[in-house]
């Protein structure tokens, strides 16, 4: 049975196109072609990674983290309490619901990670992605391929590739060995679906000899993530200008690539090319859903990014109009959480609601009657978060805006 099933799995129709075999790819003296058992070095090369990154962080990024003070916030330790921690419920107990509410925050911010953690962990990927993008364009920038897209598919299958594929295969595998004691991030989910259609797209394209294609993909990708980690390394340093002026040019290079050059060079090269010499198999299908998958966890990552990005220039906005800190975007104001402390938010909104007003008189224009219903109505019956996001609707930005046109002429 495992002998049929063997068959089956290295079917040729599987793999190939119709009119080419594995007898077509036996090594010679001066070419050695790809083989399902070279990919058995990713695992090794996953465990070299895993030493080389504990060695980078103890003793580079760390000292590092240091040169730049980079230290853990201090969390509050939350006092012991069997039944609390057993239960993880305030029916369980008798403490006053403040209290348990204190206790769960304090509980929770003790499981997350350090600044300094993070910090190193976004170190060694900018410091890998650098190298891994420097080495794809020493084994790119004299092919043929890199500058024609047809000329990917001369000679197929007849390629070769092994230490870019190696070198990133072991990363990628490296990373889905980290994730348990790795910072949890909110796509946690999506990464490990990226994670793992990008091991399975290199492993298949490396038997299928997929390689001139696969080599343009992860050249792609890494010259965007590098900006990236970088952001993240300088925002963790407290050098918010050059992460800033880093993670625009990041946006601007993400969108080029990912949702330009990838959908509209790299997978029509693989979905139309092809079929210029040969008829469609398995795998020319197989391996164009997975880039189709990798395209939407782009479109779902552009979102978010371009999310960031109106937050950033927001804030930018905000701070060139003078406008009161509360009034940023959920995730911008700090301690400005409901009832944390005096001076916070449920003392602050009533002051951005004076100001808006003070803000339009003085520029001589009048409210209606049914805005100036609407701003009393908000500011008597919302919640604190809930009018500070009113204030900064679309209707409410443009008046200022157009307030503070007036007022300037």
């Amino acid at each position: 049975m495992l002998q049929t099933l063997g068959k089956w799995l290295w079917w040729e129709r599987l793999w190939l196109p119709a009119n080419v075999s594995w007898s077509d790819l036996t090594d010679s003296e001066d070419r050695v072609y790809a083989k399902a058992s070279h990919l058995y070095a990713a695992l090794p090369c996953a465990l070299c990674m895993l030493l080389v990154r504990y060695a980078f962080e103890r003793y580079l990024a760390t000292p590092l983290a240091d040169i730049w003070e980079i230290r853990d916030k201090v969390h509050f330790t939350a006092e012991p309490n069997p039944l609390l921690e057993k239960y993880f419920s305030s029916q369980k107990t008798s403490w006053p619901e403040k209290r348990i509410q204190v206790w769960f925050r304090r509980r929770r911010n003790q499981e997350r990670p350090g600044l300094r953690k993070r910090f190193c962990e976004a170190s060694w990927r900018c410091v890998f992605y650098v190298l891994a993008f420097v080495y794809g364009v020493l084994a790119l920038y004299d092919k043929p391929w890199l500058y024609n897209l047809k000329e990917v598919w001369a000679g197929f299958p007849k390629q070769a590739g092994y230490w870019y594929y190696t070198l990133e295969m072991g990363f990628y595998v490296s990373l889905l060995l980290s994730l348990s004691f790795d910072v949890r991030r909110k796509d946690f989910k999506e990464q490990v679906i990226h994670h793992t259609a990008t091991l399975t797209l290199l492993s298949f394209s490396w038997i299928s000899n997929y390689i001139r294609i696969g080599t343009l993909v992860m050249a792609v990708h890494d010259c965007s993530d590098i900006l990236l980690e970088g952001a993240k390394v300088f925002n963790y340093a407290k050098w918010h200008q050059t992460a800033n002026a880093m993670f625009v040019v990041f946006t601007v290079l993400f969108m080029a690539t990912r949702l330009i050059i990838f959908p509209f060079w790299l997978i029509h090269c693989t979905l139309v090319y092809p079929l210029e010499d040969y008829a469609p198999f398995f795998g020319y299908y197989f391996f164009n859903v997975m880039l189709s998958v990798l395209q939407m966890l782009h479109i779902y990552w552009a979102f978010l990014i371009s999310r960031m990005l109106y937050k950033f220039i927001f804030s930018q906005v905000c701070r060139v109009l003078g406008l009161p800190r509360g009034l940023l975007p959920d995730g911008h104001a700090r301690n400005t959480s409901p009832g944390r402390r005096p001076g916070g938010i449920l003392t602050r909104c009533p002051n951005h609601l004076n100001w808006l007003l003070s803000t339009r008189r003085s520029s001589g224009s009048t409210l209606s009657s049914s805005r100036m219903s609407v701003l009393l109505t908000l500011s008597l019956r919302l919640s604190p978060a809930t009018l500070r996001r009113k204030l900064i609707s679309a209707a409410c930005i443009r008046d200022l805006i157009l307030s503070v046109t007036t007022q300037s002429s």
